[in-house]
């Protein structure tokens, strides 16, 4: 997509990106090119400036895009029905741990399912890194909430470092982590950077990568059976195992559910896939401008299913389940989520409800694209729905 087919941002947002750029700009005169990694971390994350740090809209119809958490209860709702017999083996002292947490959407409407399922939790943490957005996430909470389920919900800036017990939950967060750009030259590795050509613009720029970044390119390489192309490019998350033991390492007993889009290894670095999946999302719109107006736009890359679930493992987890999301929802009873939702609903209401379901079911909407991988860590047998565990595709992994 071409610059030009994108809306046009206005003054105040203009000012906004131009106070990041000028950060970077900053960043770059002192300490060299950046790493692609290192420029999408402050892209997204720069206290103040960056895109999940600072005060634009991001969710919904007025924001840049939409989440199968934000598209209305059903989500929530099926999440709950999959996971609840599970939690119910827990002692009653378990906790729930959602990564990032958008609106506050998903927390209202899994607080309002587990009530009614008679398994609150004992205390529902929320890890947020965004001021702004956990301002939002406690107003929704406190105004939709009974205050005796908002009063159980606390706002963390750390995963937790004692060992704790219940669910860990992550919608869409593994494919904001900052990735790492390659290509391969010659039989070398070469890692992205983010430099500034002679007019200050930001430019990218291959310098050979360091051993870290060389050897999981290697270790991807021997684990699909064949070396990359020449000048095949694509990214990846060497930092996943040391994020993945920060976030989970602690949880002693429980269920993790990870939902993203991504596929496993063979398929993310197929011959076909030369360019890698690295994409910004601006007002609904997708594009490959990574440098458009840095601060206003969501960059994102899909997930290495099969690298999600080896760095799993490193820290403990075990995988129960790895399966589309069209199919996760499906066996957890979306069917029965769907009937008990539609009861008293007008037919705007009734017709609201259709388009939410057919957006996480249908193949080409959310109902294949995105993935569902399920670990437990400490439970025996856990009482999971046996169409999920038929349906799984972990082979593919």
């Amino acid at each position: 997509m071409l610059k030009a087919d994108l809306p046009a941002p206005d003054a105040a947002a203009l000012a906004h990106s131009a106070r990041l750029v000028a950060h970077l700009r900053e960043l770059i005169a002192s300490h060299g090119p950046l790493p692609f990694s290192a420029y999408m971390e402050r892209a997204l994350y720069a206290p103040g400036l960056g895109y999940y740090s600072a005060g634009a809209r991001k969710f919904g119809v007025h924001g840049d895009f939409v989440t199968s958490v934000e598209l209305g209860p059903v989500f929530a709702r099926c999440v709950a029905a999959a996971l609840v017999p599970a939690m119910r083996t827990l002692d009653d002292d378990f906790e729930w741990l959602e990564l990032g947490g958008g609106s506050g959407a998903f927390a209202e409407h899994m607080l309002k399912a587990l009530a009614t399922a008679g398994t609150l939790p004992v205390r529902y943490r929320m890890l947020e890194p965004s001021a702004e957005l956990r301002a939002r996430q406690q107003e929704r909470l406190h105004a939709n909430l009974p205050a005796d389920v908002a009063g159980r919900v606390e706002w963390i800036d750390r995963p937790p470092e004692n060992p704790w017990h219940g669910v860990l939950f992550a919608n869409e967060v593994v494919d904001a982590l900052p990735a790492t750009r390659f290509c391969v030259r010659d039989g070398e590795v070469f890692e992205e950077h983010v430099a500034l050509d002679g007019m200050g613009q930001f430019m990218l720029q291959d310098r050979p990568a360091d051993f870290l970044v060389a050897s999981a390119v290697r270790h991807l390489e021997r684990s699909i059976g064949r070396p990359l192309a020449e000048g095949y490019r694509s990214e990846l998350l060497p930092q996943l195992p040391f994020w993945m033991q920060a976030v989970a390492g602690t949880l002693r007993q429980g269920l993790a559910l990870f939902v993203d889009y991504g596929y496993p290894r063979a398929e993310y670095y197929q011959p076909g896939r030369s360019g890698g999946t690295l994409r910004a999302f601006y007002r609904h719109r997708v594009h490959e401008d990574v440098f458009f107006h840095p601060g206003l736009q969501d960059l994102t890359a899909s997930v290495d299913f099969s690298a999600l679930v080896e760095a799993a493992a490193s820290a403990g987890l075990q995988l129960a389940a790895y399966v589309p999301q069209g199919l996760f929802l499906q066996a957890a009873g979306i069917a029965t989520v769907h009937a008990e939702a539609a009861q008293g609903q007008d037919a705007q209401g009734l017709y609201r409800l259709a388009q939410e379901i057919k957006r996480l079911m249908l193949p080409e909407a959310m109902g294949e694209r995105f993935k569902a991988a399920l670990f437990t860590r400490g439970l025996a047998a856990a009482p999971l729905p046996a169409e999920l565990l038929a349906a799984d595709r972990s082979v593919q992994l």
